[in-house]
């Protein structure tokens, strides 16, 4: 097939495939004369052939609806995103120096607070949390490391640049997506695969076994880890189990396990209790012990923060981590890296307003048609308002949302945010999209090369969560110096 851009060349945003001359990227120039040397309606035949394939493999997500819990098949497109491996290890070194300046943060935050005691942040800022645990004040886990795993969602912008749109430290989820649609694309597109240097992604599985196993509190001994889910009605329970089956770990939920006198976590087997040594939970803090959050819980287990406290158990995310992974401390995370680590941010926050700042809510306010409001603590792209579309009647009720609870909300202007080549029906168009990483550290530190990239499905949208109609795209990081 021959690839026409005419939209693309109506279109004002950065796109990953074609320069501003509508010639292919370098990064991209393989997977352009691939696509140009397929027959008429190839692409279509394979698109055909990955729905089966998703659909044989199970690949799927849940949606909460009114109607009830829906299984719908994973939404795919075919076409890669595409980036050159010298634009991606900048990337990487600014991923990796971002969570370590926010583990740092996040253990002051439980302990000395030397950051608000040097009038770095605002105390206020950390009063208002609805995320920090004050359960978990005076501990230090091991390695002084919270957010063991970490999804940091990036975009770019109209002149190229790459910005943190938002940092994902409680339970990130994804990855097992992005796993699943390199296989995917590998059945389906074998042959650029063998031309084409496309690193690979396949060793995640292997680092967040190891990153989990270095929190064992029992050195020495082969540890059990065990992935602890809500259940089969969650939305990511395929992702869990994914991880699961692919680490060679145990997939628990709450009343599989226990915490005897001694503190120590113990599986429910048939040939009795089997001690866990690392949990990683996919749990949210408010329901992870009954004893010490939420006492009508029946997903977490009764005494797991006991037994964290005491040593006797590691977990990732810790609880608490979250006190990070909110829109209004994400403006500070440049200041913090500054703080703790002495360094320039490599990668750029989106410049954002603060409405809990007088000056700044004001400017809000009267901007609201400009602007992306967003809640600190809401995700999936709930609770957010796009002002320039939306109504005048939907600013007005935001507007006094704002007022009300003015902590709860930050702002930002409206980027032209990149696009790609999407297959729709048999004509290749751009849609928006994002990207996000996956980041670990524990013992060590890691970044997946690449990560998953969601993309909107829909004509001019800028959501790209898949419970809003999103989908994603296979990442290719590719290096173009062999």
């Amino acid at each position: 097939m021959k690839i026409s851009y005419v939209e693309y060349q109506k279109n004002e945003a950065y796109d990953e495939l074609l320069d501003h001359h509508t010639h292919p990227r370098v990064a991209a120039h393989a997977l352009f004369e691939y696509l140009n040397g397929l027959k008429p309606g190839e692409l279509e035949t394979r698109r055909r052939s990955v729905d089966a394939t998703i659909m044989a493999m199970g690949i799927t997500f849940t949606v909460y609806s009114e109607a009830g819990n829906i299984d719908r098949a994973w939404p795919f497109d075919i076409i890669p995103r595409v980036m050159a491996k010298k634009e991606w290890d900048r990337i990487e070194e600014g991923l990796k120096q971002r969570l370590i300046a926010l583990n740092l943060f996040i253990n002051d935050l439980y302990n000395d607070q030397h950051i608000i005691r040097d009038g770095v942040f605002p105390r206020e800022v950390l009063e208002g949390s609805r995320n920090f645990r004050e359960q978990c004040r005076g501990i230090t886990p091991r390695f002084g490391v919270w957010a063991h795993v970490c999804g940091t969602d990036l975009v770019r912008d109209r002149d190229g640049t790459i910005y943190v749109l938002e940092d994902n430290l409680r339970v990130p989820s994804g990855v097992s997506y992005m796993l699943e649609n390199r296989q995917i694309m590998k059945r389906i597109f074998p042959e650029i695969f063998q031309t084409c240097s496309i690193l690979p992604v396949d060793d995640y599985p292997t680092q967040l076994h190891d990153a989990l196993a270095a929190l064992s509190p029992r050195d020495g001994e082969r540890p059990v880890v065990a992935v602890l889910t809500p259940g089969i009605y969650n939305s990511a329970y395929f992702e869990h189990s994914y991880l699961a089956q692919q680490m060679g770990a145990v997939l628990v939920e709450g009343s599989d396990l226990m915490v005897d006198a001694d503190d120590q976590v113990y599986m429910k087997t048939i040939s009795g209790p089997r001690r866990v040594d690392v949990i990683y939970r996919r749990i949210d803090d408010d329901f992870l012990d009954p004893e010490v959050f939420r006492a009508d819980s029946s997903l977490g287990v009764p005494g797991l923060i006991r037994a964290w406290r005491a040593g006797k158990v590691g977990i990732a995310n810790a609880p608490g981590a979250g006190v990070a992974d909110d829109k209004v401390v994400y403006t500070y995370v440049p200041k913090i890296i500054r703080y703790y680590l002495d360094q320039e941010p490599i990668l750029q926050n989106v410049p954002s307003y603060l409405c809990m700042n007088e000056s700044e809510r004001d400017y809000v306010l009267t901007h609201l048609d400009k602007l992306v409001v967003k809640p600190a603590n809401e995700s999936g792209g709930y609770g957010m308002i796009i002002g320039p579309r939306a109504t005048q009647e939907e600013r007005l009720k935001f507007a006094e949302l704002i007022r009300a609870n003015p902590r709860n909300y930050m702002a930002q202007p409206t980027l032209s945010i990149s696009t790609a080549p999407t297959l729709d029906g048999d004509a290749l168009v751009p849609r928006h999209l994002d990207l996000r990483p996956f980041i670990l550290q524990s013992s060590h530190l890691y970044a997946t090369t690449g990560g998953l990239t969601r993309v909107a499905m829909r004509a001019g949208s800028l959501v790209v969560n898949s419970s809003q109609g999103g989908g994603s795209k296979d990442t290719w990081i590719v290096d173009t110096e062999e």
